[in-house]
C-alpha cells in the first residue's frame, strides 16, 4: 500500500509563491508516476501537473504552464510543486496522486491519493 501526504499549503496574496510537498511512503517512489490535481469548491477535481518515474518527464495543464514546476527527489521519496505568480483562481485543495502507468491527466488513472492541502490566494 502506498501512502501520500501533502504539505505546504497556506494563505498567500496574488503574485506570491508556495512550494507544495508530497511525501510518499510504503513503496519506493521510483515505481510511481506522481501527479498533482486540485479541486475548488463546487468544481470537479482537475489535473495540474505530472512527472515521470525517473526521467523527469513532465506535463502541465495550460492554466499553470510557465508558473508551476513539478519536480521529484526519489532518494527523499518526495515530489514538489513549486507555484509562482499565484492567482486567485489557483485557490483550491491540492492533491498528489500515484499511478504505475504513465503521464495521465485523468483522476481515474490514479490508484493512490493524499488527503490534500489547502491553497488560498487573495487578490
Amino acid at each position: 500500500q502506498v501512502q501520500l501526504v501533502e504539505s505546504g499549503g497556506g494563505l498567500v496574496q496574488a503574485g506570491d509563491s508556495l512550494r507544495l510537498s508530497c511525501v510518499v511512503s510504503g513503496r519506493a517512489i521510483s515505481n510511481y508516476v506522481i501527479g498533482w490535481f486540485r479541486q475548488a469548491p463546487g468544481t470537479a477535481r482537475e489535473f495540474v501537473a505530472v512527472i515521470g518515474r525517473s526521467t523527469g518527464s513532465t506535463v502541465y495543464a495550460d492554466p499553470v504552464m510557465g508558473r508551476f514546476t513539478i519536480s521529484r527527489d526519489n532518494a527523499g521519496n518526495t515530489v514538489y510543486l513549486q507555484m509562482n505568480s499565484l492567482k486567485p483562481e489557483d485557490t483550491a485543495v491540492y492533491y498528489c496522486a500515484a499511478n504505475r502507468g504513465g503521464l495521465y491527466r485523468t483522476t481515474y488513472a490514479y490508484d493512490f491519493w493524499g488527503q490534500g492541502t489547502q491553497v488560498t490566494v487573495s487578490s
